[in-house]
């Protein structure tokens, strides 16, 4: 394999907190020097003015395949990874047939070798994700998922959580639970709050994700279980996980960059494309989540990539499917945060790197020598506007289109190739 450096760029490391000039040299697919006093040799790219960090990994991507390749395919979502900085994505179970046992996880591996970015699998907890009955956790862990998750439908059952978090600590896998309790929310489409009862929207409280929250951490508490709270949404849910994190408990949580970058007041005149599962909440969510990021408390940040056709988009309010796809626009989201002053870099990646890296239990998110090379490499100060109609998913839905945000990524780097620059 050829060699490669990187000259003159800024190298950013947040699991050691390396943010310094310098040259970064890869050979034979690894890193092998990096700092101010790196060889130069081989094929160079210019850094002046870029970040290289460790590729992003996103820890929840929605894609169609198997079953409704019409939303989004692999080789798709792959493309719209890679041209937003992820190098390694985890695709949730919600496919159909829904991923449920040992062939199923094989069955996507396959499908995801030889893609431009790292395909990893999460199994589902019930059979058809029905909320009861369990699945082989062990056997589809030895097949190679790296979690275990149940989709936007939580495990409502306590007893029945109880059992997955027992179960699953005789394998340290990783359980992942949405956070929202469904009788509080069921037929509902929007946060409650004055502005959604101005626009006249069924909604449900923030306390619901507070509910559902306590449950967890009590019964990971009582198993031993890991779990991750899934796609935290409201500042209620982040004095129960200090408790947990202070008590050592094996309790993490995400958070995607939607709820980080929009509040509720992007729904506008009733924007479809920002009708999100959870919903946008409140100002004040918003930048209680950014400070969460920043000190900790939050672990990860996903994009939550959910491709939805025009067709589930365009329909009233009510009626339209709640999603937006976001593997491209992942990184730029947040750097624009970073610019606001809301997010402070090194912590955001974080979240994105190392953070999911160590949930995981794999061997990426790092700079470091004899690592693998998987790298982006970007501008933090490129503004542009988002247009979604250019974007490489096979569904266009983002509440971001004709946004303008700042940041951007210049290369993609896996295994220590090059897999996309940008035009």
């Amino acid at each position: 394999m050829s060699t490669l450096t990187l000259t003159d760029i800024r190298i950013l490391d947040p699991e050691t907190g390396m943010d310094a000039l310098g040259h970064l040299r890869i050979e034979n697919g690894v890193i092998a020097e990096f700092g101010p006093d790196c060889g130069i040799y081989g094929t160079v790219i210019e850094g002046q003015g870029l970040c290289v960090a460790p590729g992003l990994i996103d820890m929840r991507v929605t894609t169609g395949e198997p079953g409704r390749e019409n939303r989004e395919t692999l080789a798709t979502a792959a493309q719209a990874a890679i041209a937003g900085g992820v190098t390694s994505m985890v695709v949730m179970p919600g496919t159909d047939p829904v991923l449920d046992d040992m062939a199923l996880v094989d069955y996507v591996q396959r499908r995801g070798e030889g893609l431009p970015v790292n395909v990893m699998v999460a199994g589902a907890l019930t059979k058809d994700m029905d909320g009861s009955t369990m699945t082989e956790i062990g056997l589809m862990q030895q097949a190679g998922a790296v979690l275990f998750a149940s989709g936007k439908m939580p495990i409502t059952d306590a007893q029945t959580m109880r059992r997955l978090l027992a179960y699953a600590s005789s394998f340290n896998a990783l359980i992942s639970n949405h956070c929202i309790t469904p009788d509080m929310s069921k037929g509902t489409v929007a946060h409650e709050s004055d502005f959604s009862a101005r626009l006249g929207l069924s909604s449900a409280p923030a306390v619901s994700e507070r509910i559902m929250a306590e449950r967890d951490v009590a019964l990971a508490e009582l198993t031993g279980g890991r779990v991750l709270l899934d796609l935290i949404s409201s500042a209620d849910v982040l004095p129960v996980l200090r408790r947990a994190k202070a008590k050592e408990l094996e309790v993490a949580a995400s958070v995607s960059i939607n709820h980080l970058a929009l509040n509720e007041i992007d729904i506008g005149d009733y924007r479809t494309f920002a009708k999100l599962e959870p919903p946008l909440r409140e100002e004040r969510d918003r930048q209680a989540l950014l400070a969460a990021v920043n000190d900790g408390t939050i672990d990860v940040i996903v994009s939550d990539h959910d491709p939805r056709p025009a067709g589930e988009k365009r329909l009233p309010y009510a009626e339209a499917s709640p999603g937006a796809v976001g593997l491209e626009l992942l990184l730029a989201a947040g750097l624009s945060q970073v610019a606001d002053g809301g997010l402070d870099l090194l912590p955001f990646l974080r979240a994105l790197t190392c953070g999911p890296a160590d949930l995981l239990g794999i061997e990426a998110g790092r700079i470091a020598e004899g690592a693998v090379a998987d790298l982006v490499v970007f501008d933090p100060d490129e503004p542009w506007v988002c247009d979604a109609s250019k974007l490489r998913s096979r569904s266009k839905n983002t509440p971001f289109d004709g946004r303008r945000l700042t940041g951007r990524v210049r290369h993609t780097i896996k295994g220590g190739e090059v897999v996309y620059s940008a035009d």
